[in-house]
């Protein structure tokens, strides 16, 4: 099977498979959603969504949340792990928020990864669920399951993999298709425990690893 044929047919399972695609993190806007990515890094989204609820009912705009102390914010987020830096990268990227971009969370690439905390693959989200922007953030999920389906090398990492999803799978699929992944990944092809022939997308296309 030719890399355009598994990609021919992972869109058609994962659409049939997952038709809706809801945002996995809880939010209500742009910052309450830039917040919650942060949080999910090396977290799952079911504890972020555990956390989130305390701390946005302190603070859920740049302006509030840039008036608690970070130990405040600290203590709130600890369960999510990585708190002293999350908790003053939140700090610190509402304070730029406010000064810098008139209160509102930025909506280009460039704004967003100059944001304290914020790399690619957070504004990747950000981008794509927050503003419809096409976008391919790549996760532990999705580079696993590139790998395995043998649409990126071995070895390569998440830029790589990327990259190379990008070439394979149409601009328009992009915001939908890179959430799909990660529900495939969840329940069908997790890092342990992976049986192929339960993977209704392994099992066809085969399994590199």
């Amino acid at each position: 099977m030719t890399k355009k044929e598994k990609a021919t047919f992972i869109l058609n399972k994962l659409e049939e498979l997952y038709s809706e695609t809801p945002i996995p993190l809880d939010h209500k806007d742009p910052y309450t959603l830039l917040v919650a990515v942060l949080l999910s890094a090396q977290c799952t989204d079911k504890r972020v969504n555990l956390v989130t609820p305390a701390l946005f009912a302190l603070a859920d705009n740049p302006q509030t949340m840039s008036q608690l102390e970070v130990d405040k914010i600290r203590e709130i987020i600890r369960p999510c792990g990585l708190s002293p830096r999350k908790s003053a990268a939140i700090s610190e990227l509402s304070k730029v928020i406010i000064n810098e971009h008139g209160g509102m969370v930025p909506n280009t690439f460039e704004a967003l990864e100059a944001l304290p905390g914020v790399g690619h693959k957070t504004a990747s989200v950000v981008m794509s669920q927050a503003f419809g922007v096409p976008a391919f953030p790549v996760d532990t999920h999705i580079h696993r399951l590139a790998m395995r389906w043998g649409l990126t090398k071995k070895g390569n990492n998440v830029e790589k993999t990327e990259k190379d999803l990008k070439l394979i799978f149409p601009r328009e699929k992009w915001n939908k298709l890179h959430l799909q992944i990660i529900f495939l990944g969840r329940e069908y092809c997790p890092a342990r425990g992976h049986i192929i022939e339960n993977c209704p997308i392994c099992s066809v296309v085969g399994c590199k690893i």
